[in-house]
C-alpha cells in the first residue's frame, strides 16, 4: 500500500509558479497512476492532470492546459506538478491521488490519497 506525501504549496503572487511535489512511500509509484486535483473553498474537488504509469501518458483537464504540466521521477518515487502563471483562482488545497496503472476521470476510483498542500496566490 502506497502512501503519498505533497509538498510545495504556499503562498505566492499572481503571475508566479510553483512547483508541487507526490512523494510517495511504501510502494514504488512506478505501478501507478498519479492524479493532482484541487478543491477551493466552496466548491467541489476537481481533477486537473493525471499522468499513467502504463505509458507515461499525460491528461489535463481543458481549464488548466498550458499552464499546468505534470511529471514523474520514478527514481526519486515523486510526481510532480508544475504551475505556471498563476491566478487567484488557483487558491485552493492540492491533493495527489493514485491508482492503478491508468489514469481516469473518476475520482472515485483512486485509492490512496495525500493530505494536501495549500495554495494561495494573492498580491
Amino acid at each position: 500500500q502506497v502512501q503519498l506525501v505533497e509538498s510545495g504549496g504556499g503562498l505566492v503572487q499572481p503571475g508566479g509558479s510553483l512547483r508541487l511535489s507526490c512523494a510517495a512511500s511504501g510502494s514504488s509509484l512506478q505501478v501507478y497512476a498519479i492524479g493532482w486535483f484541487r478543491q477551493a473553498p466552496g466548491k467541489e474537488r476537481e481533477g486537473l492532470s493525471c499522468i499513467s504509469n502504463s505509458d507515461g501518458a499525460r491528461y489535463y483537464a481543458d481549464s488548466v492546459k498550458g499552464r499546468f504540466t505534470i511529471s514523474r521521477d520514478n527514481s526519486l518515487n515523486t510526481v510532480y506538478l508544475q504551475i505556471d502563471s498563476l491566478k487567484p483562482e488557483d487558491t485552493a488545497v492540492y491533493y495527489c491521488a493514485g491508482r492503478g496503472y491508468y489514469c481516469t476521470g473518476s475520482q472515485s476510483s483512486y485509492n490512496y490519497w495525500g493530505q494536501g498542500t495549500q495554495v494561495t496566490v494573492s498580491s
